[in-house]
């Protein structure tokens, strides 16, 4: 518990290896996790070389982390094994479709929370990569994956070299909803954003930005209806080559 509730982002790393018995025993701990019709429909690539990490390094945007941290995992949704699976079993798969996706992807992304729980629990630090999405082209033909693998998340590890601070998170009461849905009126939203809105680091965010509202930030910088809308033909494209379009 104690582990979750100072949980921090790390982007800096020593030089200390995270030795592969460890990361295998991290991977293998993590496959207990939920997983729908228990088929663990992930695969995990790891990226130790140098080279390895340079050439993933363009996908994220060449954020420091990627090249600087001892280990990079991509975690995929993976139909590719299960289809094999069935095809050696005179079974008939028929996993080409939207749906397979989104089944292989939750999987793959509860995995890989699973994974950095366990890590952290060990002391080691990581970095959720959101970029995974936005050039997945690039990770998909870096990493060779075949059809029906799909990068969803990628993973910077290492142990830390920071103790950056703890950032802020709205409470409760603004995302959990009894019974149905409850859709927010101003007043709530005034109330539920007060403390993040508060915070001087936000507002020199703002002031730096020469922006009015912390809200603008994130539409008018960092992620704009035109850079989604790019991204989104991208992805929608990743998916179609790899069959589950």
């Amino acid at each position: 518990m104690e582990t979750i509730n100072t949980r921090r982002t790390i982007r800096k790393y020593s030089d200390r290896e995270v030795s592969e018995s460890l990361l295998n025993r991290l991977l293998a701990e993590a496959s207990r996790t939920q997983t729908m019709g228990n088929l663990q429909l992930y695969s995990v690539v790891v990226t130790r070389s140098k080279e390895g990490k340079e050439r993933l390094a363009p996908a994220h945007f060449n954020q420091p982390m990627v090249t600087e941290a001892p280990v990079v995992l991509t975690v995929c949704a993976d139909y590719n094994r299960t289809s094999a699976w069935c095809r050696n079993r005179k079974a008939a798969p028929g996993y080409d479709n939207f749906l397979s996706f989104i089944n292989a992807a939750t999987d793959a992304l509860l995995f890989t929370q699973t994974f950095c729980n366990l890590a952290e629990e060990e002391g080691l630090g990581l970095c959720y990569l959101g970029t995974t999405v936005y050039m997945p082209q690039m990770i998909i033909d870096t990493l060779r994956l075949p059809e029906l693998v799909m990068p969803v998340a990628t993973l910077t590890v290492g142990w830390p070299a920071e103790n950056p601070p703890l950032t802020d998170r709205l409470s409760a009461e603004a995302f959990v909803h009894n019974e149905t849905y409850r859709d927010y009126t101003a007043a709530d939203i005034d109330r539920l954003y007060a403390y993040k809105e508060s915070l001087e680091e936000n507002k020199h965010f703002c002031e730096i930005n020469h922006k009015e509202t912390l809200a603008q930030i994130f539409t008018d910088i960092r992620y704009t209806k035109k850079d989604c809308e790019a991204m989104s033909a991208g992805l929608m494209e990743a998916l179609k080559r790899q069959k589950f379009l």
